[in-house]
């Protein structure tokens, strides 16, 4: 088969648009295509929120520190980039949730999908008898009747009663999402607890029941690399063609073509005439490059948290009373700014030289922004006063980094899978060769973004061959 020379833009550096322009390449490249791939970012780096400072033997990450492969995506790429060695594993530790001034422990399951004990709640001093009486009138709750979307707080209120959201839901998701669970989809952020419920009717049956299922996989480890998250990156943009990608470049507009192919407006540069699109850029910069063509008008703009993450060193001096610990979460009912903080020196053997405690907190959170807009040192004293109830820490940190994400992580609201699938039927109506994907539409965490990027570059691929095939044949 003769191929017409095809060229296909990818828009947007973070992990998502990497994985998929590194996939093109390598499909291309093994299966004899002409295809030219070209990767445009607006910024002067790639990879997006994942940025990893190295200094003096401190491993910090201003963004992601780490993920939980239930798809093995991220295991898959780092074999593909031959870096899979460099993978590794947390250790095990203890997580806590912190409520009023006190840390209590909370059973590790919880955090991987793992079973749910209802003797641990029992023993459990996070939550008073009478939320505990609550809680386990799940097993004698009926499921909905109605098989709607509904915010996270109503889902679990309604199977757990109101203390366990406010001390164990609430504070997981806060600080994992930095989101509002009474606007976050249960059936967008947590489909398999909204299948549990349809399915075995009580949570904690169909958890048990179902046991490791409510993971994709038997996953009970966060993974990261040796030296940072950004190693991944570094080895995706060292492998992917230097010809091929574009730094500093926006992009301000689509426009269709007579021939079938699209060209690319930005600033700087001339138009790049191409024949496919990937577009890995968030929702709102995506419905403002389409604005001129009157689409995506009736979708709201979506919603993004603005945090900050605090990463402190401390020279270690025995007032660590938590060595089990790798975390703690914050409840709402406690009076912390913070909303979790965990000690990288606990999880990950290598990202601190020996004799210091590495300690890492996120601040801010959906309508609580404005704490991120203080200056670095108004935001280091808030963090160390915190440290000091929470924990008892009193000597000074040997140095701080403070890093901002404003309206970094998207907040999947209720609705938010129609309304997705509505955008991604009008882009593909009057722009049949251009593909969405990315941290907007089908899941946020690093490996959901890598299985995105590659399932779109293998779709695409397939996709112009059999158009080949077709014109061909004609």
């Amino acid at each position: 088969m003769t191929l017409t020379r095809r060229k296909v833009a990818v828009i947007g550096g973070g992990i998502t648009g990497l994985t998929a322009a590194f996939y093109l390449q390598k499909e291309a490249q093994l299966k004899n295509l002409p295809i030219d791939v070209v990767l445009i970012e607006s910024s002067l780096r790639l990879g997006g929120k994942i940025q990893t400072l190295r200094k003096d033997g401190f491993i910090i990450d201003r963004g992601p520190e780490s993920f939980l492969d239930y798809s093995n995506s991220v295991q898959e790429l780092a074999s593909d980039l031959g870096i899979e060695q460099q993978l590794v594993n947390n250790n095990k530790g203890q997580t806590y949730v912190a409520v009023g001034s006190q840390l209590y422990p909370i059973p590790n399951g919880i955090m991987f999908g793992g079973s749910l004990e209802v003797s641990s709640f029992i023993t459990s001093g996070l939550i008073s008898l009478t939320g505990k009486i609550r809680a386990v009138g799940d097993l004698l709750l009926p499921k909905t009747k109605e098989q709607t979307d509904e915010p996270i707080g109503d889902f679990f209120r309604r199977r757990f009663g109101k203390e366990v959201v406010e001390n164990l839901v609430e504070p997981i998701l806060a600080g994992t999402f930095a989101g509002d669970i009474d606007h976050l989809s249960i059936r967008s952020m947590f489909p398999q607890f909204y299948q549990l419920e349809k399915q075995y009717r009580s949570l904690i049956l169909g958890i048990n029941k179902s046991g490791k299922s409510i993971a994709k996989e038997h996953v009970e480890t966060y993974n990261t690399f040796k030296n940072g998250l950004e190693t991944l990156v570094e080895e995706l943009e060292k492998q992917l063609h230097p010809s091929s990608i574009l730094k500093g470049i926006k992009v301000e507009a689509i426009e269709n073509l007579n021939d079938g192919s699209v060209k690319i407006h930005s600033n700087h540069i001339a138009p790049i005439k191409c024949d496919a699109v990937i577009m890995t850029t968030p929702f709102n910069v995506t419905k403002d490059i389409f604005q001129k063509d009157g689409l995506l008008e009736d979708i709201p703009n979506m919603n993004y948290s603005t945090i900050a993450t605090v990463t402190m060193a401390f020279k270690q001096n025995g007032e660590n009373k938590y060595k089990d610990a790798l975390n703690f979460f914050v409840s709402r009912n406690s009076d912390l700014s913070i909303t979790t903080c965990t000690w990288l020196n606990h999880k990950w053997n290598n990202v601190a030289p020996p004799g210091y405690d590495l300690l890492r907190a996120y601040i801010g959170r959906v309508g609580d922004e404005a704490i991120v807009e203080l200056s670095d040192e108004d935001i280091e004293r808030t963090v160390r006063n915190d440290l000091e109830k929470a924990l008892g820490i009193t000597s000074s940190p040997e140095f701080t980094n403070v890093s901002r994400w404003k309206q970094s992580m998207p907040q999947y609201t209720v609705g938010h899978d129609e309304r997705m699938q509505q955008v991604k039927e009008e882009i593909q109506h009057e722009f049949p060769q251009v593909m969405l994907v990315g941290s907007s539409y089908d899941g946020i965490s690093v490996p959901d973004c890598i299985t995105q990027g590659r399932n779109a570059a293998l779709q695409l691929i397939e996709n112009i061959t059999e158009r080949q095939l077709i014109s061909n044949k004609l």
